[in-house]
Formats: C-alpha cells, structure tokens, sequence
C-alpha cells in the first residue's frame, strides 16, 4: 500500500502506535510507529544501506531528510550531529507527529519536524539525506528533487538511495543533466543504488 504517499492522514492514536526497537547511529533505541507510514515494522532495506554507507553529516549546520516518516534518517542524523539542526520533513501529520515523539523520547532537542511550506524559503543545506518516495512517480519525484536539491549549499553533498529497477541509473543522469548538479553512484548492494549529489563550492 502506498495510499501515505498521496494523502494527509491525522496522528495516530495511542491504540495505534506501537514500539520498535532498532539500531540506530550504533544505538539500540526504541521508538514508536504506526500502520499509513513508510515501513511501520521496522529499518526497511534501502534506508539501511543509506545509514551504512553516508559519511559523518556536517556539524552545527542546517541538514535536510525528505520524507521522514516515523523519523529513522532524521534521528540518525540528530544522533550523529548533536550540534545541527535537522529538518524532517514530511506531508503527511501522522509522519511528522511520530518523528517529533521519537526525537523527544530520545532526548534530541535538535530535529525540528516541517511540512514542505514551512521550511523557510531561503534556508541553505549542508547536507541531504533521504530514501525518496519514488512510487509516486517520475513526474512528482522529479517535482520532489526539482525543490529540495538546489538547495545544497556550496560544496554540500545530498545522498539518496533508490532502487536500480525503480529507475536509479536513470535518476542519477536526471539529477546530472536537468538539474545541472554532479551525481555519482557512491553505494550499491541488494538491488539499491547510493546516489551522491554535489553541489559545486563557490568560486
């Protein structure tokens, strides 16, 4: 089901939240999910292989996870950049409640939950992170990415993973040709593609 994708749905209720324990930034935690978000029972497969291969995030900087769903980019980016600010951001109230009580339940004062509205227009990123929702198709994906990546700031590195038969390869010349922004292959491993994004430092 991928209904999450395309519309809003409230907070989930205590009778539906539910725990999980997972690792997370090499720290077994425990958080909370709930069913009409991205992979409710746990770590999927290509965020894992995200987490395994994106280098230390900047510090004390503005960094960016797109669609964050119950929050496993944005917290293992608050864990590994106590000193950032983390932006999770999501479209759907259900995500974004969830990740604010996961980031409050492991004391991360850091993690500030938006919509894509409420992130201020001219905010720059040291770093993106995100496993996009590319089953909302090419042409939202690209609408996605169009908004988010030239963000980068100067000399900033954005990592995304995508599946090869859901079109990384293809993603990859996108982001290069389209967006103008240097994209390379930096991860592959069970079907999935880590992209890297650079956007080149002024001067």
């Amino acid at each position: 089901m991928t209904d999450h994708y395309f519309t809003d749905s409230p907070a989930a209720t205590d009778a539906e939240r539910r725990p999980l324990d997972v690792t997370l930034a090499g720290r077994e935690v425990t958080v909370e999910t709930a069913g009409g978000t991205f992979s409710p029972t746990g770590l999927d497969k290509a965020t894992a292989i995200l987490l395994d291969t994106v280098p230390q995030p900047p510090s004390a900087a503005d960094l960016l996870d797109i669609g964050c769903g119950w929050g496993p980019i944005a917290l293992t980016l608050a864990l590994r950049a106590p000193e950032a600010t983390v932006w999770a951001v999501d479209v759907t109230e259900r995500a974004l409640d969830l990740t604010r009580r996961n980031a409050a339940a492991l004391g991360l004062t850091n993690v500030r939950t938006a919509r894509p509205d409420e992130v201020p227009a001219n905010l720059p990123f040291a770093a993106i992170w995100s496993n996009p929702p590319i089953r909302i198709g090419k042409p939202a994906v690209h609408e996605l990415l169009r908004t988010w990546l030239p963000r980068l700031a100067p000399g900033a590195d954005a990592h995304l993973v995508i599946g090869k038969n859901l079109g990384a390869d293809g993603y990859q010349r996108w982001i290069s040709t389209d967006l103008g922004l240097p994209t390379e292959r930096v991860g592959s491993s069970k079907g999935f593609r880590v992209l890297r994004t650079s956007r080149p430092a002024a001067g």
